[in-house]
């Protein structure tokens, strides 16, 4: 580590994340016209600068200065005498500063028309800011599916990039208020880096036919595995039939949604248990809910293991509550009691506020019995 880099880690200094495809090489190609405006530019200055100091003996910056507001036509006269010979000097610098400056506009108004670098420094700003993201979701595909899944997402502020291969992606994202987007292939290469799926928590892809659901999910999976994360990706698709729903989870996909099943298990919830699918919809489906629902699971090094629930105090320390546990062979044991034993690799289902579950996530993780259990 050298000197630089350790006085950067003492102060804390964090360099800006970079997306993997920068665009850098299609983004100085554009640029590559103006360099012969530029080159002569710097040359005529140069030029100018010594036939003043030659001609007339200017002293180094009177003759930069001289040159400056000739070479540019400001107007702004002679700041020292200056001889026929140098008059005829500055008529010259004149001309020739006319002339880069009609080549100079005469490319800015060719690259502005083809709007191809208006288009890639766009793109490049946006991949930037897509890299900052952290545990954001790739939704795969634009459809009324994922008009409604970003709407939630966007309303539970959850971060998310859509990649679409469409050309018009940037019309639908600014009509459908899409914050990143990437108009790329999901299951390619360049949709995969483009989206920065390396730092994201997880694939949600919502193709009209299962083909392209299973090629994102395959390639989420391969790409998964070449980066070798600590943790795995949620991939989370959608299907229309039960049939196409046991093709994907065979596949890789760790939910699937098959919009007529889902449909009527709400229909049915209603007409079952009313009371319930309204408690769910206030507290569960709202934007802005003060409760949630999460699992928390138990590892075999945590102080909870083989002791009874009602040890765990989550209600008196985390304002939380065990409604259900899954046991590691797949069982559900709802509303289990107080002298229930909590086993190995078994998953508590806990209800209550984000920072709660939060709280009640770290007491139970831990080795030991937590010093605040002692006293209560």
């Amino acid at each position: 580590m050298t000197s630089i880099q350790k006085f950067k880690k003492f102060l804390g200094w964090r360099t800006a994340p970079k997306p993997h495809i920068t665009l850098n090489d299609e983004y100085y190609a554009h640029l590559a016209p103006f360099r012969l405006p530029l080159i002569l530019t710097v040359l005529i200055m140069l030029i100018g600068t010594l036939g003043y100091m030659t001609i007339d003996g200017f002293p180094l910056m009177d003759a930069i200065y001289q040159t400056g507001i000739t070479f540019t036509t400001v107007g702004f006269g002679e700041i020292r005498p200056i001889s026929d010979l140098g008059r005829i000097f500055t008529i010259t610098l004149i001309i020739f500063g006319f002339v880069v400056f009609s080549i100079a506009v005469g490319i800015i108004m060719e690259v502005v028309k083809k709007g191809e670098f208006q288009k890639i420094a766009k793109e490049r700003k946006m991949l930037y800011e897509i890299a900052r993201l952290k545990h954001h979701f790739v939704v795969c595909y634009h459809n009324e599916f994922t008009i409604q899944v970003t709407k939630q997402l966007r309303e539970n502020h959850i971060p998310f990039v859509v990649v679409d291969p469409r050309e018009d992606l940037e019309e639908i994202a600014k009509k459908y208020r899409y914050p990143y987007y990437v108009s790329a292939e999901p299951h390619t290469e360049e949709g995969i880096l483009k989206s920065h799926l390396s730092s994201a928590k997880g694939v949600i892809t919502l193709a009209d036919n299962v083909a392209d659901n299973i090629a994102v999910i395959a390639s989420a999976r391969l790409y998964e595995q070449e980066i070798r994360r600590g943790r795995k990706f949620l991939i989370i698709a959608n299907a229309k039939s039960n049939e196409d729903d046991q093709k994907l989870l065979k596949l890789g996909a760790d939910k699937v949604v098959t919009a007529t099943k889902l449909m009527a298990q709400r229909i049915n919830a209603m007409a079952a248990r009313p009371d319930m699918e309204n408690l769910l919809q206030e507290f569960l489906y709202k934007k802005d809910t003060p409760l949630d629902m999460e699992e928390a699971k138990i590892h075999k090094t945590s102080w909870i293991v083989l002791k009874e629930i009602r040890q765990a105090r989550l209600r008196d320390i985390a304002n939380v509550t065990i409604i259900g546990i899954r046991l590691k062979d797949g069982k559900f044991i709802p509303m289990p009691k107080g002298d229930t034993i909590i086993l190995p690799e078994s998953r508590l289902l806990l209800i209550g506020t984000e920072d709660g579950i939060y709280k009640a996530k770290k007491i139970l993780r831990k080795k030991e019995m937590p010093d605040e259990l002692k006293y209560i």
